[in-house]
């Protein structure tokens, strides 16, 4: 208690908003809402459907500014740097999504995130308070301790429901990293999004706004189980928004892998046990295998999985089926195919159907010849098509499904020990969506990485499917309470969680593969990640604005050297191969470069690198004619070079840009 006297204004807003709730917006009363209800001036400005809130203006103005920052590479911190395509990036998300616009636009086939819910004590980065500039934004999330990481106070700002920006700042955080995300997408690309109700409307509505409400394909309703801590309805589930880049089927890609946007169905496995253990007990005594698998069903329980296919009752030595009505369908078509079918023990004539056969009689002694019809005891009953589960394996996910979330928990306690991470995301139901679109070579990026569970779950469908999809997450390096569980566990950040989180589940698949190597037989598994740090650009920037005594020096500085000093060969490599278009895992080849020269500019021994098989050559060190020459004749798209190695040798800088073009390589310096 406070002290203070009653606040009346408070207090008759609070009754107010009691009555009319309709009036507020965020908690503070809305003009044009309370002129509308109780006078006749009924003017609501810009009359349009479409999704507004405090500060949508500064989230684009946040959107539109470039960045200057790079990727720094960490080989120490990754596992087969030089190799793998899997990628860890330590960064905030927004400044990392600008900074791979150029690279990955169009190749990621899939995006799965899971952003903070906006429960009311979640912190995040957004504009303060809509006024800050783009300077003063840069300078709180790049605020750091003295170890060089980021501080947590300078990063992040608690969203109180107090707030009377509550949702806005949400949507004002949300809104520039989903439009960034997008530009990622594959034309056939899709991205999953977890919320729960405090902002599920919301985030409908910008997803609608960004990826277009023609484009959304299904809200997963997640139940994981109750909760104990309800006043009214113990609300025990979640939602996955499902949007696609295009909400079209790539019919072609179906055909060639006709288990897209399908799922195994549950319980099969068994149902196949038991046909194999009663066809041993019965041998080819096909009704006695039936009746056995039909009683089995019955003594299941309702909630056995296998429970749902009991109309799979019967058996033959091709597998199990179940009977399918051979009735034409009922579409008001006269003329249906009539024709005698004979009984293949009693040798007389089955009954027509009232609709007439489903088949034209070809393919009905087709079907006959493959022992695909099912027929009765006897000649009085209209047989049936034979449907196998073996053929039908596969079905469409249900948008509603339960799994247990204290077993993500459970799961990651065993992989990293106890309370390492509150809430972390369950690899199986990950796997599960991911498994309904990821496809070989496919990229999947998660760029609210948390404790790292995407990353395990690609190892796992990799595992499982044989195939080779590929990981992006990406991670701030936000700081761990101190004297917490994980603090004194030695991690300092939630990024060094994810990315031990990774190298365990290396550990694990190689302990697995070490014990069962049939089960890895053509496995093409990339057990390996690169650690990326987002930092500062290695090269200088020449500021626009007005130039004046102070920093005319500095600017001339940054256009005749523009690069910082002890800035790393291999860091600038990354950073050209970034702003050039080029992957971070394309393959990199150290070509040396050696001249025997008379003299010391003729005398060369320089390195220059390869990238993506010769695509891109980049010059970071000595070079001379013999090294342009060279370059020529490994006939790249695009060359970049350093333009301070033609210092003092404008003939020789000359020479090249008239070589580059007449060998049609898009040349450039920096």
């Amino acid at each position: 208690m406070k002290g203070e006297s009653l606040n009346i204004e408070q207090d008759n807003l609070a009754k107010l908003m009691h009555e009319f709730p309709n009036l507020f917006t965020e908690g503070k009363l809305d003009w044009e809402k309370l002129k509308a209800t109780f006078t006749d001036d009924i003017n609501f400005a810009n009359e349009r459907y479409v999704l507004n809130w405090a500060g949508k203006s500064d989230a684009f103005k946040v959107l539109q500014v470039p960045t200057t920052a790079t990727l720094k590479p960490l080989p120490d911190e990754s596992i087969n740097f030089d190799t793998t395509e899997n990628i860890f990036i330590e960064g905030e998300n927004l400044e990392v999504l600008k900074v791979l616009q150029k690279s990955y636009y169009n190749k990621i086939k899939c995006i799965e995130i899971d952003p903070p819910y906006n429960t009311g004590s979640d912190s995040f980065i957004y504009p303060d308070k809509f006024k800050e500039n783009k300077a003063e934004y840069e300078k709180r999330i790049g605020d750091k301790d003295s170890e060089g990481y980021l501080m947590k106070e300078g990063m992040f700002r608690k969203n109180s429901k107090d707030s009377g920006h509550y949702h806005s700042s949400w949507l004002s955080m949300m809104y520039p990293r989903l439009f960034l995300a997008k530009n990622l997408l594959k034309d056939d690309g899709v991205i999953f999004v977890h919320i729960d109700d405090n902002e599920v409307h919301n985030l409908r509505l910008i997803m609608n706004e960004i990826f277009g409400e023609e484009n959304f394909i299904a809200s997963f309703i997640w139940d994981g189980g109750r909760k104990n801590d309800a006043k009214k309805v113990s609300v025990g589930h979640e939602y996955i928004l499902v949007f696609g880049e295009s909400n079209s089927v790539n019919e072609e890609e179906r055909d060639i892998d006709p288990t897209l946007w399908k799922e195994r169905k549950e319980g099969i496995d068994e149902i196949y046990s038991k046909y194999e253990l009663y066809k041993k007990q019965f041998g080819a005594d096909w009704e006695q295998v039936s009746k056995a698998i039909q009683e089995w069903y019955k003594s299941l329980a309702d909630s056995h999985p296998s429970k749902n296919h009991e109309h799979y009752r019967n058996a033959d030595d091709v597998g199990i089926y179940f009977p399918s009505d051979l009735s034409g369908p009922d579409d008001g078509r006269k003329n249906r195919p009539r024709y005698d079918v004979l009984h293949p023990i009693t040798k007389k004539t089955v009954p027509v159907p009232a609709r007439g056969w489903r088949w034209e009689e070809p393919r009905m002694k087709e079907e006959l010849k493959k022992n695909r019809v099912h027929f009765g005891a006897d000649e009085s009953s209209i047989p049936n098509s034979k449907v196998y589960l073996k053929e039908n394996e596969y079905q469409a996910p249900s948008s509603v499904f339960y799994k247990d979330r204290r077993s993500s928990s459970n799961s990651l306690k065993q992989l990293m020990g106890d309370k390492i991470f509150d809430f972390p995301k369950d690899v199986s139901v990950i796997a599960r969506l991911l498994n309904l679109i990821l496809r070989e070579n496919d990229i999947a990026l998660d760029f609210f990485a948390g404790s790292g569970t995407l990353g395990e779950a690609i190892f796992e469908i990799n595992k499982n499917k044989k195939i080779n999809a590929k990981f992006i997450l990406i991670q701030l390096p936000e700081l761990i309470e101190e004297d917490s569980r994980p603090f004194n566990a030695g991690y300092k950040t939630i990024a060094e969680i994810s990315k031990e989180r990774i190298r365990r589940s290396i550990k694990k698949i190689e302990k697995e593969k070490a014990a069962k190597p049939d089960m890895f037989a053509n496995n093409k598994q990339d057990l390996g990640f690169k650690v990326f740090k987002l930092t500062p650009s290695n090269f200088k920037i020449w500021r626009s604005g007005e130039v004046n005594e102070e920093n005319l020096m500095q600017q001339l500085e940054a256009f005749t050297n523009p690069v910082h000093a002890n800035s790393p060969e291999q860091d600038m490599l990354y950073e050209l191969m970034l702003k050039a278009g080029y992957q971070l895992t394309d393959k990199v080849t150290e070509f040396e470069v050696i001249n025997e020269g008379d003299d010391e500019v003729n005398h060369i021994r320089t390195s220059v690198y390869i990238i993506a098989n010769g695509e891109l050559i980049i010059a970071l060190d000595k070079i001379n004619q013999h090294v342009i020459e060279l370059i020529i004749d490994e006939k790249p798209k695009k060359v970049i070079m350093l333009d301070s190695l033609f210092t003092g040798n404008d003939q020789l800088k000359t020479n090249t840009v008239l070589q580059m073009k007449d060998a049609e390589i898009d040349f450039k310096t920096i």
